[in-house]
């Protein structure tokens, strides 16, 4: 199939239409067909519960060229689990997970066009999502729901190369204990958007967050997850049950062990030992590792011995490593890249 005519190597982390997305209704009890559609409005009723109440989950993830010419996407299962586990935590109905798979498959195969070309830096963003659609004026769940999926082509999350961050811990809370911050619901990145518009204000990139209840250990960023590696190469993660379980971190977990051959160790992390750490790292699907290099705790510095100008040496090597597999450089776990063409 012949591209769009985009500028591939200019193109920002932004939205754009494509030609179609993929639709399932909810209703007595149950989901239909789906199919795709062309149109990329959404029409519903405006006390429709997710306008009143935020009921909706979502979920995010890409698909591109491989060296080889395929199309294909990163472990989509995991993502049908996952918002498998944010809807049943919100009483919302599951969306079977080969379903779920399926919709991808349809909408990447759909809007071919819009693949961006190996080698060019840019990828298909895909953003499947959930919510209740029927009129709810009581606190209540919704009776009836709709399960979407739009894709739209974006750039490298970091123009210009990969920089390391500088970020700050915040004196917000992303999720209160036993609350919702191990799902991807919608309402856990309204509650962020306040403390990161003022975190660019200040000058800084990104807000950690501590855990709720005692404020005393790390936790993650709005919408990353944190991976730490010692001064003898260990890679350690945050463990907490408030932490969303992103997909990226746990692969780059397995890369660092099975194809590295680091020590991994996932735990509670207190925010006392961050000084004593010699890379950081915040994992996620856009970006994949996006390095710090300075965290500022109410104008104390912790500067990370990997500096301000490159990735440490050890994020860097899972950063290529992950990043390989995903582009079909290096042999994949099976079972991780979902083909479609």
């Amino acid at each position: 199939m012949e591209k769009k005519n985009i500028d591939w190597g200019n193109l920002g982390f932004a939205y754009m239409e494509t030609d179609k997305r993929y639709v399932s209704e909810y209703k007595n009890g149950a989901w239909d067909d789906g199919a795709l559609i062309s149109d990329a409005t959404v029409t519903m009723s405006e006390c429709a519960c997710v306008l009143q109440y935020a009921q909706t989950c979502f979920e995010g993830l890409k698909a591109y060229t491989t060296e080889d010419g395929r199309i294909v996407t990163f472990r989509p299962d995991l993502n049908a689990e996952r918002m498998e586990a944010s809807a049943k935590r919100l009483e919302m109905p599951v969306f079977p997970k080969d379903r779920f798979v399926d919709a991808v498959t349809q909408v990447v195969a759909a809007n071919e066009a819009y693949v961006p070309p190996y080698g060019s830096g840019a990828t298909l963003y895909l953003r499947p999502y959930m919510y209740g659609k029927n009129a709810v004026i009581g606190v209540k769940p919704a009776d009836e729901f709709e399960f979407r999926v739009f894709c739209t082509p974006v750039g490298p999350y970091f123009k210009g190369g990969i920089k390391p961050l500088t970020i700050r811990v915040s004196d917000f809370d992303r999720a209160a204990p036993h609350g919702t911050g191990d799902i991807k619901a919608g309402l856990n990145y309204a509650m962020s958007l306040h403390a990161i518009v003022s975190a660019h204000k200040e000058g800084y990139d990104e807000n950690m967050y501590l855990d709720p209840g005692t404020r005393t250990k790390v936790e993650e960023t709005g919408g990353a997850n944190f991976l730490f590696v010692t001064k003898d190469n260990k890679v350690v993660t945050p463990k907490s049950g408030s932490i969303l379980p992103s997909i990226t971190r746990r692969s780059l977990v397995y890369v660092a062990k099975e194809y590295l051959g680091l020590e991994v160790e996932e735990r509670e992390i207190f925010f006392d030992e961050v000084k004593d750490f010699a890379e950081c790292g915040l994992c996620g699907t856009a970006a994949v590792i996006s390095p710090v290099g300075k965290i500022v705790n109410h104008g104390e510095e912790i500067c990370l011995p990997s500096g301000m100008s490159e990735m440490g040496p050890v994020t860097k090597k899972l950063y290529e490593t992950l990043t390989g597999i995903q582009m079909g450089r290096i042999e994949a776990p099976e079972g991780w890249i979902h083909v479609i063409k």
